[in-house]
């Protein structure tokens, strides 16, 4: 792999079986609802990104330095500790948003649930469809 590559890229891997390899219970129920509400609201079907993130859509990015790959524009891991969203654009263009949401933690792009029911699953669509929609917006 060459120093510039992006390690996180599509692969051909199974969405189902990876989310099946869930051990925890409710996170891996919660996964499937995530998954299907990210079909829904993006229209794209999931693909697994890397070993452990299932994307929906890609976008082209070039950096100043030369840096290029593509990347998913809307997200998801079932992680050890979280229901880890990432929500590209980051969340400062939608403070309204989540103020609504419910109880999470963000980094820079990424939101961490403990639970689905630890919010409103309305807002959340809103939040991921914006998202989604700002993405295609900026790349396609």
């Amino acid at each position: 792999m060459a120093k510039n590559e992006n390690k996180t890229t599509e692969t051909e891997a199974s969405v189902d079986d990876f989310l099946n390899s869930v051990a925890d219970e409710k996170k891996r129920a919660d996964s499937f609802e995530v998954k299907a509400m990210m079909e829904r609201l993006t229209g794209m079907p999931a693909k697994m990104w890397g070993p452990a993130i299932i994307g929906f859509g890609s976008y082209h990015y070039k950096y100043d330095s030369g840096r290029e790959g593509d990347f998913l524009k809307v997200g998801f891991s079932p992680r050890a500790q979280n229901l880890t969203l990432y929500i590209m654009p980051g969340f400062g263009r939608y403070e309204e948003l989540m103020e609504k949401l419910g109880k999470y933690k963000t980094g820079k792009s990424c939101l961490y649930l403990k639970k689905l029911e630890d919010v409103d699953k309305a807002v959340l669509e809103e939040l991921i469809h914006e998202s989604y929609t700002y993405m295609s917006d900026k790349y396609d």
